[in-house]
């Protein structure tokens, strides 16, 4: 059986656009970066605990593993989403931007839920140390804006409540 040329360069051509195909949705997917699952709820109080300042949903990273990874690569999340960072221990704490795209608000956060430190507008992709400078146990990463939004400031505290339809 003798194939006819245009049956051939037909074939071929359904060949290359197949894989071109593919190799376009495998390059969207990396340039679409990670994504954030929120699981919990997280509320920014006043100094005095008397009322809530802000909501916000917040992905925990809790392990080794996630603490490295944070958002590095996440290029977008929606405003009310934000990553919250649960060490074992309290110590002063050491953020950078390295893989990371988003410009953040970095929030260090002690052992009683105290706002202590806070750097806004973080520069994406840079190696610069960002630190807590006091010891803090907690660390809430949101998107540039949020705590200039709420006029959040150190002293204020939060509260992490368990997931709530999530």
């Amino acid at each position: 059986m003798r194939i006819q040329p245009i049956f051939l360069v037909l074939l071929i051509f359904s060949a290359l656009t197949h894989c071109s195909r593919d190799q376009d949705a495998d390059t969207v997917q990396r340039h679409a970066g990670r994504t954030v699952e929120p699981t919990h709820k997280l509320e920014i109080m006043s100094e005095q605990r008397d009322r809530v300042v802000a909501n916000i949903r917040v992905a925990l990273a809790q392990t080794d593993q996630e603490r490295n990874t944070g958002l590095m690569d996440v290029r977008e999340m929606p405003f009310d989403t934000g990553m919250y960072f649960i060490f074992d221990n309290e110590q002063p704490r050491s953020f950078w931007m390295a893989n990371t795209p988003l410009s953040l608000d970095i929030l260090f956060i002690d052992r009683q839920q105290r706002i202590v430190r806070i750097h806004t507008r973080t520069v994406p992709f840079s190696e610069r140390q960002i630190r807590s400078e006091l010891p803090a146990m907690y660390t809430l990463e949101v998107n540039a804006g949020f705590v200039g939004e709420y006029d959040i400031r150190e002293g204020m505290h939060v509260r992490l409540l368990e997931k709530e339809g999530y």
